[in-house]
């Protein structure tokens, strides 16, 4: 009896199929490659929103003034601008005063002297450059960026990220874990960092929904602050000042390494700090910053 042709043909399809998956079937076509495996820190501590909340209080309520010495180093750039410019660094001074007082000062490597000078009294700033006889003043908010990234940096961004502020009473807060992957440089070793990410919320008056106000995180393996994502008014984050290890400053602990980014502007400013003081007598006349009137004044907005 013939068979007939398309069921011939149905039954070769069906045995090549069956060659084709036993392969599959017994691990002739997988490939097994060792990888390194993420690291758990052996210490991991845990904390309540509540106890979070009064470390940084605790902190916030206890610094009055700060002055430091440090190095800065500019980058300008990233994906909108589709490159990235890195300045030479330089050292310069920072002093800070509550409320709201700033004055940061850049010095010419090399020359040392004045690079820049800039003050603000939480509203309205000064920033002085020497180079070319000129003088920016205006508001402490941006609301006409300038295409040069540098321009649109106030002095209210040193004080917001160097000063981790209080979280009041009525503050709407939540508390999130979240593990985190990184290489350590030295040895290459893949570890897990685990965080704790406690959020500051405000309720948007025209629609009531919560919008973010800014997300302190926490490493869990000493409860120090290791991020602070400030965010504006349309909930985009603003700044990000991210906080290296502690180091040791007389009496004072204080992060050795502290690096702002302004992700929407596109410059980072990277603070490597090698003198710090805490709750120095600081006076106004530290804070007046005089032009001279052969200057140049630019009025930003």
């Amino acid at each position: 009896m013939d068979v007939p042709a398309e069921l011939m043909l149905k039954s070769a399809y069906k045995s090549l199929l069956l060659l084709l998956t036993l392969p599959l079937l017994n691990g002739c076509l997988v490939h097994t490659r060792t990888v390194k495996q993420a690291k758990m820190p052996t210490t991991v501590l845990t904390a309540t929103a509540d106890e979070l909340i009064k470390s940084i209080n605790d902190r916030c309520q206890a610094i009055h003034s700060l002055s430091a010495t440090a190095d800065f180093q500019a980058t300008v750039g990233g994906p909108k601008n589709g490159k990235e410019k890195t300045y030479t660094s330089f050292t310069g001074y920072i002093l800070l005063r509550k409320p709201e007082s700033v004055r940061v000062i850049g010095l010419v490597p090399v020359l040392h002297t004045r690079a820049f000078d800039m003050a603000s009294d939480g509203k309205t700033f000064k920033l002085l450059i020497p180079s070319k006889n000129r003088v920016i003043e205006g508001s402490n908010t941006v609301t006409k960026p300038s295409p040069n990234a540098l321009e649109n940096m106030r002095p209210n961004i040193f004080f917001d990220s160097l000063l981790i502020g209080c979280i009041a009473p009525d503050d709407l807060v939540t508390l999130t874990e979240e593990n985190k992957t990184d290489i350590d440089p030295k040895t290459k070793q893949l570890l897990i960092q685990p965080n704790y990410n406690l959020t500051v919320m405000h309720t948007m008056p025209s629609s009531q929904q919560l919008v973010p106000e800014r997300v302190i995180h926490f490493s869990r393996t000493n409860l120090q602050p290791v991020q602070e994502d400030i965010y504006d008014s349309k909930g985009a984050i603003q700044t990000q000042a991210v906080y290296g290890p502690v180091a040791t400053y007389g009496q004072e602990k204080f992060p050795g390494m502290v690096t702002i980014k302004r992700p929407l502007e596109e410059y980072q400013i990277q603070l490597t700090i090698s003198k710090l003081t805490v709750n120095q007598e600081l006076n106004d006349i530290q804070f007046n910053l005089e032009v001279p009137k052969d200057y140049t004044v630019q009025k930003m907005e």
